[in-house]
């Protein structure tokens, strides 16, 4: 074989190669002070190895990082933490560096260090400086990454005539390693030139594999170090004013403790007491007039932080914690409810979690809330009593999780809920497995649950998953199948919508793994799914799928899809009586999603969508639109509008006598937020969201229920159902750093909401009555101040 040819099949080979090997780098003890000033100039820094040679993992994976963009790091360590500093070439012009609050990638390049202290493949910190100065961190687990962690560590980055530096210390306190004299950690290090959405790695990522996060590489060289004492206190105190139409004004003053403390190298205790949750962000209420709740995103720092093992087998809604009272409040004669809390207070919180050397992780959280009282009144002598709405309740989470082979894990899951007195008690446990092959290409995983209610009779329930499918390729498949009995219930610690049904679930999916000429990357998803109901067999979903994802060559994001459901189905609850189902209409939806490159100062998202029926009419027309503007490096604002129009929709209403009331209704929303922020360095910003919500809907007819879930006219019912309903919020606030760990935080809060059984299309009429003796307004200042045990016994 000629050499030419032979030069030719290294070239070809080469990524393969590289994505095959494990590498590794040793780190270099020192005895002198590093300053973390982005220079690399103190000696040691020369004479430490270099991990160097980084492999792009995406969009062109295993392809190597050319000369002029090049990247290389090096490590350091003492006794008190390890230090790394990376040189990335590049053009200094063209690499970007927007501003932003902490854990926000924003449209800037980036550098990331990802440590696992046991090197197991279970658990990766991981921390990323952008070349703007902002720090992002997060723990990485085959489920995904968590960035509500935030852990205590500095950075620095430099623009220079060839690239830019970074250089990071790391506290040991911030990572978890064993006592072992001699160290041996998973490392990978991570580099993104964002203005090309390139993402290279140290350690080379075979993109073709499903899990990433046992690609690692090895970290060598330290020695005799010890974990430190991980006992860390939050302070805080809190002002907050008030000015509410009902009420006038308020004023509170407010304090606590947050307590974090490792209880060993690897598990860690974290307790909040006197809880404060003001500056939380509010809610996206809208008006519901399905059969089930909305659902709400969880904001409060305590449980979302390092919360993934608690997510295992999806048995917790942390919301139901300090959410509304659940008692029924029973009412005397001519007595009438004047007032019942909206939310709970919390009294204190403790969570206990961490993972063995042996791969089992263990989390213990536990939360309580005080008894809460409703008012009543004698609408006869004006007489008014408290009446209980909620009383003590105790809120436990137990999880067990054992990982084994790097890539598999069984999990025993439980969630208790025990309120005092004779109130309802609930208990649910869980048996979840995942489980996959060793080169990483099948998986195995499902589920058993059980339920137990201890109400006025006690009930059981169970619900049962099985999944299989092929985790690797170009081409992935799975089949699953989901079993849920009539009296599973989870409503108590978790949420859950629909029960007594069965499903089977089969998909197929097609990917590049490597750019083409029009698509950076391109992704197929197809699939059908059923559902069942098990009393009767009735079908309750049925539908074929299929959905792209993809990015073109100039990162702009295109998806598309179609939902084709061929079938008469039926829904077992908009009529809420039990037994009882309302036939709904074949089907065809289908949406488009456009997303320009947000790299570019101007970019716009835009997502029209068409859901047509084989009813006459019944059709729903959707659009998103939101343009975005990067003035500057400091500054950014998203304005998002949203619009929908259902027409003949139909829901219940109501009864009359025993006939089920169902409306047909036309009902329009429109939905304008506009968000801003504005920063003045990285460890200071000024942030703006405000939302209106705005509805309304006339009911064109109303119609009986029939036993065959059809329907017929009804001509008695004449209760007047339209309606038309607002709802404001606005919060400006300003978030201030000052120094590791501990913030100052600003707020200014106001909103509204508007409720009339009237239809009115005119929405300035709509936008200014909001404000008219109905505003609620709240000012408050947060002070949050950090302490190291290993630092404050210095003081002392």
């Amino acid at each position: 074989m000629r050499f030419s040819q032979l030069k030719l099949l290294f070239i070809l080979l080469l990524p393969f190669f590289l994505l095959a090997q494990k590498r590794g780098v040793a780190a270099m003890r020192i005895t002198g002070k590093i300053s973390i000033d982005g220079r690399l100039d103190e000696p040691e820094w020369a004479s430490a190895d270099t991990a160097s040679g980084f492999v792009m993992f995406e969009p062109d994976n295993g392809r190597p990082a050319s000369e002029d963009r090049k990247t290389e790091v090096r490590v350091l360590y003492d006794d008190e933490a390890v230090y790394f500093g990376a040189m990335l070439y590049d053009s200094p012009g063209l690499i970007m560096k927007e501003m932003a609050l902490r854990d926000d990638f924003a449209s800037a390049d980036h550098f990331g260090v990802f440590i696992n202290g046991y090197n197991d493949g279970q658990q990766d910190f991981r921390f990323f400086v952008s070349a703007a100065g902002t720090q992002m961190d997060c723990l990485a687990t085959a489920g995904g990454e968590d960035y509500s962690w935030d852990a205590i560590w500095h950075s620095e980055v430099r623009m220079v005539d060839n690239g830019w530096i970074v250089e990071i210390k790391i506290p040991y306190a911030a990572v978890r390693f064993s006592e072992d004299a001699e160290q041996f950690w998973g490392i990978n290090f991570y580099r993104e030139l964002r203005r090309d959405r390139q993402k290279y790695t140290w350690n080379p990522i075979d993109r073709n594999i499903g899990a990433t996060i046992v690609q690692t590489g090895l970290l060598t060289g330290i020695t005799n170090i010890k974990p430190p004492v991980r006992l860390f206190l939050i302070p805080y105190s809190s002002y907050y004013y008030s000015e509410t139409a009902n009420k006038g004004t308020d004023t509170q003053l407010k304090g606590g403790l947050d307590v974090k403390y490792g209880l060993t190298d690897s598990f860690t205790l974290d307790a909040i007491l006197v809880p404060d949750f003001g500056q939380t962000a509010f809610d996206n209420v809208v008006l519901n007039l399905g059969p089930f709740e909305q659902q709400f995103n969880e904001n409060r720092p305590f449980f979302t932080e390092g919360t993934d093992i608690f997510n295992k087998g999806g048995l917790l809604y942390t919301r139901r914690i300090g959410g509304r009272p659940t008692g029924s409040i029973a009412t005397g004669e001519d007595e009438e409810i004047v007032e019942v809390p909206q939310a709970v207070n919390l009294i204190n919180a403790v969570k206990l979690s961490g993972r063995t050397a042996s791969g089992l992780g263990i989390g213990i959280m536990n939360a309580i809330t005080e008894k809460t009282y409703a008012t009543l009144r004698n609408t006869v002598t004006g007489q008014t009593r408290q009446a209980v709405a909620e009383p003590l309740v105790n809120y436990n989470v137990t999880v067990l999780d054992q990982r084994f082979r790097q890539n598999s894990s069984v999990a025993f899951v439980n969630t208790n809920v025990t309120r005092d007195g004779s109130f309802r008690d609930a208990n649910v446990s869980a048996l979840v497995y995942d489980l996959n092959t060793r080169a990483n290409t099948f998986n195995l995983s499902g589920n058993f649950k059980f339920s137990h209610i201890n109400d006025l009779a006690d009930r059981n329930g169970y619900s049962s998953s099985v999944s299989i499918g092929k985790t690797s390729g170009k081409y992935r498949y799975s089949l699953s199948s989901f079993y849920v009995s009539k009296d599973f219930d989870i409503n108590d610690l978790g949420i859950l919508f629909q029960t007594n049904y069965y499903n089977i679930y089969a998909r197929g999916s097609y990917r590049i793994l490597n750019p083409t000429k029009n698509y950076n990357t391109f992704q197929l998803n197809t699939g059908f799914y059923s559902e069942f109901q098990n009393d009767t067999g009735k079908m309750q979903v049925g539908r074929f799928e299929a959905r792209v994802n993809s990015n073109t060559r100039k990162n702009d994001y295109l998806g598309y899809g179609v939902e084709v459901n061929p079938f008469h189905t039926y829904d077992f609850y908009e009529p809420r009586v039990d037994g009882r189902f309302l036939r709904n209409p074949k089907s065809v939806y289908s949406f488009v999603y456009f997303s320009s490159n947000y790299n570019r100062r101007f970019a716009l998202d835009v997502q029209p969508e068409l859901w047509i029926s084989s009813d006459y009419n019944r059709n729903y027309y959707g659009l998103l639109i939101s343009p975005r503007y990067r003035f500057s490096n400091r500054m950014l604002v998203v304005y998002s509008f949203n619009y929908g129009l259902d027409t003949n929709n139909q829901g219940w209403v109501g009864f009359e006598g025993d006939d089920i009331i169902i409306t047909r209704r036309d009902r329009t929303t429109v939905t304008n937020t506009l968000t801003g922020r504005l920063a003045v360095n990285p460890r200071m910003t000024f942030n703006l969201t405000a939302r209106h919500y705005w509805t309304y809907g006339e009911n064109l007819d109303f119609l009986s229920l029939m036993q065959d879930g059809t329907l017929a006219e009804n001509t008695t019912f004449n209760e007047n159902r339209d309606f038309t309903f607002n709802t404001w919020n606005f919060d400006l606030s300003y978030t201030w750093w000052f120094a590791p760990g501990s913030q100052l935080s600003v707020l200014y809060r106001n909103n509204a909401s508007t409720s009339y059984n009237f239809v009115n299309r005119n929405y300035s009429y709509n936008f200014e009555n909001l404000f008219k003796n109905n505003l609620n307004s709240i000012f408050s200042i947060s002070i949050r101040y950090f302490i190291d045990y290993n630092t404050a016994k210095n003081w002392i």
